[in-house]
C-alpha cells in the first residue's frame, strides 16, 4: 500500500518509522471511527493508538478532529508521547512530506499548543530547523510564512508557558531576515518580512529579558539589519539609550558582549540533514580523504543562487556546537579548521566572506576564560598556524581580518574588544593548542605589520624559534589540506586584484559589513593591511 503520508522514488526502501505508524494505522482504523472504546489501553496498546492516531491527523484531514478529539479522550501523560512521535515526523521525515501533510502538521502543532502538550516547545524548534537559511522556493518560504504566523497568533501562550522558545524563534527571523531583506526583486516576500519584522520588534521591544537569552550574537544578528528603518532605531537605542528597553540591570550594549551564546540557537540554523552529514565530515572522515564527501556536500546544501549564506551558520555551528572528543582530535580524522579553510574559500560573494570570518573570530573579541569555552576559539587559531607557510595569504588574511576587528569592531569599547583578544590568544597558549606565537611573529612571509600587532598582544615571550609546537595536530600534513595557494603578498606594498594560481581572486578588503553611528565594522584597505580572497569556482 502506498503511503499517504511521504514521497518516494519508485526503487527507494520504505522508511522504518513512517512504516511503522502506517502499519499502527491500519491494524487499528476500525478503532479510530466513533464511538470510541472506553477500555483504558495497556502502554503498548496506547503506543500503537498514538501512532495511529498521529497517522490519521497528518493523513486524513477530513477527519483530524475527530481524530484530536479522540487523543484528548485517551491521554494520560500530557501528550508526550503523542508529541515525540510528531517531533521524529518533522526530524526524519519533513522533506518527503506531502503538502497536504505539511498544512496537517502546522494544524496539530497549534493543537499541541491550545492544549499546553510537553515538549511542545521542542516540537516549534524542529520545524524552525527545517527552515533553510538562503532558499526562496515556495515551501521554504510557506514555511516562514506559517511559523511566523503561529508564533505571533499564539504569542500570549506562548509567552505563559514557554517563553524561551521564543527567543529561538527570534534568533531564527533575525537570520531569516537578513537574507530576505537583501533580495530586493521578490514581490513574494513582502508580507513575509512585514510579518518577521513584526514579530522580532515585538520581541526585541516588549520583551527584551528573554532577548537576553542569546546573548552575545544577537548583536552579530542585528549588525546584519542595520540598514532596515526599525532595526537602525533600535540600534541606536542599543548603543544609546538603553533604557529604552525597560530591563533591569541592562545598562550597556557591552554587557551582552559578555553573554556567551548558546549552542542550541546555533543549531535553530542547521537542518538535521545538515546536521548529521557535518557530524559524520568531523567524526568519521580522515584527513586526504574529505574531498568527495565536501563537493557532495556543497551540491547538496550550498549550491544556489542565495545558499552561499549558510556558510556563515554553518562556521558558527562547528565552532560553537559541535566539540570534537580527544579521541577524535587525536586520530586522523580531518580537523574542525580544515573544513572551516575549505568552507571560507568557497565564498563567492564579499559580505559572506566577511561575515563568515566574523563568525569564526566572534567569540574572540569577548574571550573570558571563566565564561567561554576555548573550542569555540580552537579552530580559528590552528586553521592560521597550520596554513603556514604554504598558505600563507590564508594566515594573513585572517589575522589582519581580526586586527581590523580590534581596532574597529566597537570604537568607544575598543578596551573590550582589545581585552578578549588578547585573553584568547592567552588562555590558547596556556592550554596548549600552540606552545607559543613564535610560529606567527618568526615567519617570514608575515608583513611586518602583522608581526608588530602580534609582538604588543605579548602573551608568553618567545620560547622555541622557528619550530611549530601544537598540541593535537602533527598528523595533519598540510599536503592533504584542500586549500588553494594565491600567490603571496608583498611585504613592502599592496599588490592590485590579481588572480592566484587556482584562480583565486586576491582582491583589497574594502567593505563594510555593518555600519551604525556609534559601532562600526570595517574591514578598509591600508598600506599595511592584508588581503582577503575569493573562490571564481
Amino acid at each position: 500500500m502506498a503511503s499517504k503520508l511521504i514521497g518516494t522514488a519508485p526503487r527507494e526502501a520504505e522508511n522504518p518509522y513512517e512504516l511503522s505508524i502506517r502499519q499502527a494505522f491500519d491494524a487499528l482504523e476500525s478503532k479510530l471511527r466513533p464511538p470510541f472504546a472506553l477500555t483504558v489501553p495497556n502502554p503498548q496498546e496506547y503506543m500503537q493508538l498514538n501512532r495511529a492516531i498521529l497517522y490519521g491527523v497528518l493523513c486524513e484531514p477530513h477527519f483530524a478532529k475527530v481524530h484530536i478529539k479522540h487523543l484528548h479522550a485517551i491521554v494520560t501523560d500530557g501528550y508526550a508521547l503523542f508529541v515525540s512521535l510528531l517531533v521524529k515526523v518533522v526530524k526524519e521525515l519533513y522533506v518527503k512530506l506531502f503538502d497536504s501533510v505539511k498544512n496537517q502538521l502546522i494544524w496539530v502543532t497549534k493543537e499541541m499548543i491550545n492544549v499546553s502538550a510537553v515538549g511542545f516547545d521542542g516540537l516549534l524548534v524542529s520545524l524552525l530547523r527545517q527552515i533553510v537559511g538562503g532558499d526562496f522556493s515556495d515551501g521554504n518560504l510557506w514555511l516562514c510564512f506559517e511559523l511566523v504566523s503561529l508564533f505571533l497568533g499564539k504569542w500570549d501562550c506562548l509567552l505563559e508557558e514557554e517563553p524561551l522558545v521564543l527567543s529561538s524563534a527570534l534568533y531564527t527571523f533575525l537570520r531569516l531576515l537578513a537574507d530576505h531583506c537583501r533580495l530586493l526583486t521578490n514581490s513574494k516576500l513582502d508580507v513575509l518580512k512585514c510579518l518577521e519584522i513584526d514579530f522580532c520588534v515585538k520581541m526585541l521591544r516588549e520583551q527584551f529579558q528573554l532577548c537576553l537569552k542569546i546573548g552575545r550574537d544577537l548583536i552579530r544578528l542585528l549588525q546584519d539589519l542595520v540598514h532596515v528603518p526599525v532595526f537602525r532605531a533600535i540600534w541606536k537605542d542599543l548603543v544609546l539609550n538603553p533604557s529604552e528597553f525597560k530591563t533591569p540591570g541592562f545598562s550597556d550594549i557591552s554587557q551582552l558582549y559578555h553573554l556567551r551564546t548558546s549552542s542550541r540557537y546555533f543549531l535553530t540554523r542547521i537542518t538535521p540533514e545538515m546536521e548529521t552529514q557535518l557530524r559524520f565530515l568531523l567524526t568519521h572522515v580522515k584527513l586526504g580523504s574529505q574531498k568527495r564527501y565536501q563537493a557532495w556536500f556543497a551540491k547538496k546544501f550550498l549550491f544556489g543562487p542565495e545558499r552561499e549564506t549558510l556558510i556563515v551558520d554553518i562556521i558558527r555551528f562547528i565552532c560553537c556546537g559541535h566539540h570534537p572528543s580527544n579521541e577524535i582530535i587525536q586520530s586522523d580524522i580531518i580537523p574542525r579548521w580544515a573544513v572551516i579553510g575549505w568552507l571560507l574559500k568557497s565564498c563567492q560573494k564579499n559580505h559572506v566572506e566577511t561575515n563568515a570570518k566574523l563568525a569564526l573570530f566572534y567569540d574572540w573579541l569577548f574571550f573570558d576564560e571563566s565564561v567561554d569555552n576555548i573550542m569555540n576559539i580552537e579552530p580559528a587559531m590552528l586553521l592560521m598556524v597550520c596554513s603556514i607557510p604554504r598558505y600563507i595569504d590564508m594566515t594573513h588574511t585572517l589575522l589582519d581580518f581580526l586586527f581590523l576587528l580590534v581596532d574597529n569592531y566597537d570604537v568607544d569599547r575598543k578596551d573590550v574588544i582589545a581585552r578578549g583578544v588578547k585573553s584568547a590568544f592567552a588562555t590558547l597558549v596556556h592550554k596548549g593548542v600552540v606552545q607559543s606565537l613564535d610560529v606567527l611573529v618568526s615567519c617570514k612571509t608575515l608583513s611586518p605589520y602583522l608581526k608588530e600587532r602580534l609582538r604588543k598582544i605579548q602573551v608568553l615571550e618567545v620560547r622555541v624559534p622557528n619550530e611549530l609546537h601544537l598540541l593535537h595536530i602533527s598528523q595533519h600534513s598540510m599536503e592533504t589540506f584542500n586549500l588553494p595557494s594565491p600567490t603571496p603578498c608583498s611585504e613592502t606594498e599592496r599588490q592590485p586584484a590579481r588572480t592566484g594560481e587556482y584562480g583565486l581572486q586576491i582582491k583589497s578588503a574594502d567593505e563594510p559589513i555593518a555600519v551604525s553611528d556609534d559601532l562600526v565594522i570595517a574591514c578598509h584597505s591600508s598600506p599595511n593591511n592584508g588581503v582577503t580572497f575569493e573562490s571564481s569556482v
